[in-house]
């Protein structure tokens, strides 16, 4: 097909697809040799999805993917300095690189890239072609460089992220975003810069200001020839001072679109893959879904996966039977579930599951149950599916072909309460629930989600369809296709019972083999009392706590609302009177035009968007030089307070109990931390006034009150127990306050002379160290220089010699082994640690950081492990788990009596498995709100 008329070129920007993938996805390496492969393969599936989009007025006829070759273009000869301040490639996404060259070609797609010229000036070329032959272009990125190439049948599609629609962008598009048409994106973006590629423009002028310029006299060359005639004198003086470079940067951005390129547009031509090199590339990937979701649209058999090893610490992918759906049982009458429980009986197993109408245990309704005994033996039993939409409300019957839901749990509740009958589940904690709010308590259980957990931390997410398709090579019927997506999607109880059946049942069989595959590894893992005492005691007691909840007052959270609103208009005015002008104080682009643009502030940074960066450490800095940036930090924070807490928070007040049921999460830190969601009660702000009042909102009822129990500064303790510091364990044994302490020793201050500055200098660098913080950020923590700050932790390590060393062993270690470990063996992988690039900092630090923050972690599970029992006969119950406070409920006459008790639980949670060298001591309160108590 020559191209001509009726032609479209699309053209996929190759590199911002790798980068993209890469920066999107976990970690994921090719199980048989370790390759990393992750951002390849979200490449390939980005790549398959738009090929099978590709239909309509709007297709492609020809495509190409076109890449960058090497760092070196002609742009570092003009300006050796261009790009000079990309960071080094990840040292994991280097051998992806050339697999994704391979994989384009494998999708039968042409792949090109060209030596000293960039992919963009490739883009260029091909899109002046275009427009010379007649056809139409479609460039798919989102980089803004490409923009001046909009126009005259070229046009921009910029992709889509979590979700949303990919994005036409058009001339009228390009005028949007720069304020000129495509053809004068070039002199704007001349005087703008880009601080991403190291362009250097004209400082102090943003796009805003560049569009104005330009517009206003028309083009470059004329604006810097009138230069004289620019009323503002910072302008005036930039243009003349800065024309060379201006100049400069206008070759830097201008696209060149006469490369010699060594193909044509006919070469483009679309082309459908070719089977077999498709499969057989995706095959030796190891990309299971892919391979077979492509090999089903061919309608040709996957080829076989190769036989891979189990990798270290991971089992390999199970033998057994192919899932069969038809084999499922759909049990409607008692005989039928009879014969079910006789079976559970006679093995002693069973994976259960619940279907529900919502996610939320405390309002879902059981819509189903299934059971499984073993690989191809699996059963749903429907109980709450509705016969359709025969009512105005949708509220419908009941469907023919169901037992009574209570009668179902008359015979179902005897053998799920049976000690002698294990019960499997896959976030068991769940089903937990949905039962005891129907009167049965399962026991005894195990969990899949969290044997994974114990033995995989770190390595991958613990879902059903993510261990499924990992460890059973199988891929979980999707729920969307049950109850659909968006506004259009139903409840579970409105799908029918014959489409509920395969799914319900899959959910409970696949339960079992992950089960049958996962919980013989314990024990060659090393990490069984890990799971036995850690992992798995911890679901009925979180499912106890979240289910009693804690009673919060409505009436105080809506007068914080009442007067939070009232504050930001305060400071609204304060901020606006500042500028000069109204503005939206909410909009980060409004602002950074305020701050950088018009009121010419230093530090100014521009984003990927070329919008000027207004984050919380841009901010910081500012505050010091203006107080317009410190007025937009409070407000901000009073606007976070009142949109996330006192607003959000009474939306979660249930309206039969007139608590908060939080969630906890077992399995979501890699660390062992326990995660609060819906609504997150973790991360309410103490360190504020305003903050500390929230937590007045938690109040106890009529004749009882609210007692905290808190662990004091537990990761320090148990960093001088990793690190063995021999000053700090004398400090901690001898009670004395270990700021001051380290303070003392770092600056020559003795403790009776100690001042609260010093010592708020020693405790940022106290906690600063656990966590891994830079001379950058505990400069921003202190407000002071940074070759200050720097010269503070190297003091900190010499003075304490023992903590360097355990840094540094703990790295090595983590990189030998490929995971960390806590005092308790809770294994914490560490896939990322030996890495080069930005990522390799944050893999180093969470490694060093593990051991210590899974060991208190491990600490506070193994006290909320025994503290039932601990504290039964006392009227008193635990309700929450914020950080390293337990906060519990008690009639007043026994406070007392639960501090003694929960204290020596919390202060001797680590024995007997491990003694330490320093204490573990443990601050209570009490009071009638959570603010009182703690």
């Amino acid at each position: 097909m020559t191209f001509g008329k009726g032609c479209h070129l699309h053209l996929i920007d190759g590199s911002a697809y790798i980068f993209r993938a890469f920066h999107a996805l976990p970690p994921l390496t090719r199980k048989s040799d370790g390759l990393p492969i992750g951002a390849v393969s979200g490449f390939c599936n980005m790549l398959d999805r738009y090929l099978e989009r590709n239909e309509g007025p709007d297709a492609a006829t020809h495509l190409a993917v076109i890449f960058d070759k090497g760092s070196h273009t002609f742009r570092n000869d003009i300006y050796p300095d261009y790009k000079g301040h990309r960071p080094e490639l990840p040292e994991d996404l280097r051998p992806q690189i050339p697999l994704t060259r391979e994989a384009t070609r494998a999708f039968n797609v042409a792949c090109e890239e060209m030596e000293g010229f960039e992919a963009d000036d490739i883009i260029a070329t091909l899109a002046r072609q275009v427009r010379e032959a007649g056809g139409r272009c479609t460039i798919v990125s989102a980089d803004k460089d490409l923009m001046q190439l909009v126009g005259g049948g070229v046009e921009m599609t910029k992709p889509g992220i979590q979700g949303k629609p990919d994005e036409t962008i058009d001339v009228e598009g390009v005028e949007k975003y720069f304020g000129v048409g495509p053809d004068r994106v070039v002199d704007v973006q001349a005087l703008a810069g880009d601080s991403t590629d190291n362009v250097p423009g004209a400082p102090g002028i943003g796009i805003k200001t560049a569009a104005q310029l330009i517009g206003e006299w028309g083009d470059l060359d004329n604006l810097l020839a009138n230069a004289e005639a620019i009323k503002q004198p910072k302008r005036r003086e930039t243009l003349l001072e800065k024309a060379d470079q201006i100049r400069m940067s206008r070759e830097l951005v201008r696209l060149d679109d006469d490369v010699p390129l060594a193909f044509t547009l006919d070469d483009l031509e679309l082309r459908a893959p070719e089977p077999d090199a498709l499969l057989d590339f995706l095959n030796r990937m190891e990309f299971r879904t892919l391979t077979r979701r492509i090999a089903e649209r061919f309608e040709v058999e996957p080829p076989k996966a190769p036989d891979i090893a189990a990798e270290p610490n991971q089992p390999a992918a199970v033998e057994m039977p192919a899932i069969d759906h038809s084999v499922y049982e759909t049990v409607t009458d008692e005989a039928g579930l009879q014969s079910w429980i006789d079976r559970i009986n006679a093995v002693g197993i069973v994976a259960v599951d619940t279907e529900t109408t919502s996610l939320n245990e405390m309002t879902a309704e059981l819509v189903g149950i299934s059971l499984s005994t073993g690989a191809g033996a699996a059963c749903y039993v429907p109980l709450g599916h509705k016969s359709g939409e025969d009512d105005l409300f949708g509220t419908g019957t009941l469907a023919e072909g169901q037992m009574p839901l209570d009668r179902a749990l008359e015979m179902l509740g005897p053998v799920l309460e049976d000690p002698a009958v294990l019960k499997i589940g896959q976030n068991m904690k769940y089903d937990f629930k949905i039962f005891a709010r129907y009167g049965v308590t399962v026991a005894p259980i195990d969990d899949t989600m969290l044997l994974s957990y114990a033995q995989h931390s770190g390595l991958h997410a613990h879902g059903m369809d993510v261990l499924a398709d990992r460890y059973l090579n199988h891929q979980c019927i999707p729920i969307k296709e049950l109850i659909g997506t968006g506004k259009s999607a139903v409840t579970f109880d409105r799908v029918p019972i014959d489409k509920a059946a395969p799914y319900a049942a899959e959910d409970a069989e696949v339960t079992w083999r992950l089960w049958h595959l996962l919980k013989p590894r314990l024990h060659s893992e090393h990490v069984t009392q890990v799971y036995e005492t850690l992992e798995r005691p911890m679901v009925p007691v979180l499912a106890r706590m979240e289910m009693h909840g804690i009673q919060v007052d409505r009436d105080h959270l809506s007068r914080m609302s009442g007067a939070f609103a009232q504050k930001m208009a305060e400071l609204e005015a304060d901020i606006h009177a500042l500028a000069g002008k109204p503005f939206n104080v909410g909009s980060p682009s409004q602002l950074g035009e305020i701050l950088f643009d018009e009121m010419g502030l230093p530090g100014g940074k521009k984003t990927k968007t070329g919008a000027w960066a207004t984050g919380a450490d841009v901010l910081e800095d500012l505050a010091t030089e203006h107080d317009l940036a410190r007025r937009v930090l409070d407000w901000r924070q009073i606007a976070k307070l009142k949109n996330t807490y006192t607003d959000n928070l009474q939306t979660h007040i249930n309206d039969e109990t007139g608590r908060v049921h939080t969630s906890y999460s077992i399995a979501g830190a890699n660390t062992g931390r326990l995660a609060s969601s819906d609504p997150n009660l973790q991360n309410i702000p103490v360190r504020t006034e305003e903050g500390r009042r929230i937590r007045e909102a938690f109040v106890a009822p009529e004749g009882r009150v609210l007692v905290s129990l808190d662990y004091s500064q537990i990761e320090l303790r148990l960093l001088t127990e990793f690190a063995d510091v021999p000053a700090l364990e004398e400090a901690f044994r001898a009670g004395h306050d270990i700021h001051s302490v380290t303070a003392s020793e770092m600056f020559g201050v003795p403790l009776d002379e100690m001042t609260p500055d010093v010592r708020r200098s020693a405790k940022a660098i106290n906690y600063g160290i656990v966590y891994g913080i830079s001379g950058f950020g505990l400069a921003r923590n202190l407000r002071i220089p940074r070759e200050e700050a720097s010269e503070f932790i190297k003091r900190y390590f010499e003075k304490f010699p023992g903590i360097k060393d355990y840094m540094d062993e703990t790295t090595e270690r983590a990189k030998k082994d490929g995971f960390v470990t806590t005092l308790f063996g809770r294994k914490v992988h560490t896939p990322g640690v030996g890495q080069k690039g930005p990522q390799a900092g944050y893999a180093r630090r969470a490694a060093i950081n593990a051991p210590i923050q899974g060991s208190n972690a491990d600490i506070i599970r193994r006290a909320m492990a025994r503290m039932e029992a601990a504290i039964e006969g006392i009227d008193a119950r635990m309700l929450l788990q914020v950080h390293d406070e337990l906060l519990f409920e008690a009639a007043e006459d026994a406070a007392d009596a639960l501090i003694e008790r929960a204290r020596e639980v919390m202060e001797g949670a680590n024995m007997p498995v491990r003694s330490l060298s320093v204490p573990i001591v443990v601050d209570a309160g009490v009071g009638k709100t959570w603010a009182e108590a703690h």
